[in-house]
């Protein structure tokens, strides 16, 4: 399963974070310093350090106050890629549900996207017969030692979304799970990060012990695009 980048990547150095989503960086191809919109509003302190690599994409829109997007950042040390886009994920899982290629959800059939049910969008929607079950997808580009942590920054919306998968599976027929994608290789569980977010933490931990199911994958990430891989546990 895999998605390649619309765009031309172009290789620059990160110099700062100038808000939640207004990176500067400097292009390597002739020096030139750009602005650079971000996608992913997480804290991403261990990848976006000044000096390191990112790979943007550039977009020639009028209406566009940024003409660079962040698509990757490389690992500092490492080879690994890691996206930026937190928008593909579900571009992803989309696409592996419509096909039937996630084992985990092999007896769901594709329903539909942004599915509204009790005042909130969902995801994803799958029906077996009359059976219906809620999905929601949780994007990971947090790693240390090898496990992935969600989230990198505190989530009000994220843990309201939690909650409310809690309360649908307990009072009512409809399944509920959460698949967290790593948009990155390197990762092998992933945990709450209960430091960083006690809330959700402990909203997780309730809504699995009352029948929400807890899945995650990784994804392999190059210069070329992003590919689906293995699943991982979720350990909380």
């Amino acid at each position: 399963m895999f998605i390649p980048f619309e765009k031309d990547l172009h290789e620059a150095v990160f110099i700062k974070r100038e808000n939640r989503f207004i990176l500067t960086c400097k292009l390597t191809a002739n020096g030139q310093q750009v602005t650079v919109h971000l996608q992913d509003p997480g804290r991403l302190k261990e990848l976006l350090i000044p000096g390191n690599t990112v790979y943007l994409s550039y977009h020639d829109v009028p209406h566009r106050k940024t003409k660079w997007t962040a698509e990757l950042v490389r690992k500092p040390s490492s080879d690994v890629l890691v996206s930026l886009r937190s928008t593909l994920p579900n571009r992803l899982i989309e696409r592996a549900l419509k096909q039937d290629r996630l084992p985990e959800f092999s007896r769901y059939q594709y329903q539909k996207r942004e599915y509204t049910f009790q005042g909130s969008r969902w995801d994803f929607l799958l029906t077996h017969g009359i059976q219906n079950y809620i999905l929601e997808i949780k994007s990971v580009t947090f790693e240390k030692d090898g496990i992935g942590y969600f989230p990198d920054a505190p989530t009000k919306r994220g843990t309201r979304h939690v909650r409310e998968l809690r309360e649908i599976r307990i009072h009512s027929n409809i399944k509920t799970g959460i698949l967290f994608v790593c948009q990155r290789e390197d990762i092998d569980t992933v945990r709450p990060a209960h430091w960083i977010d006690p809330d959700f933490t402990a909203a997780l931990q309730d809504a699995e012990k009352n029948g929400v199911d807890l899945y995650a994958r990784t994804c392999h990430v190059s210069l070329e695009g992003i590919s689906l891989q293995k699943p991982v546990p979720v350990r909380i």
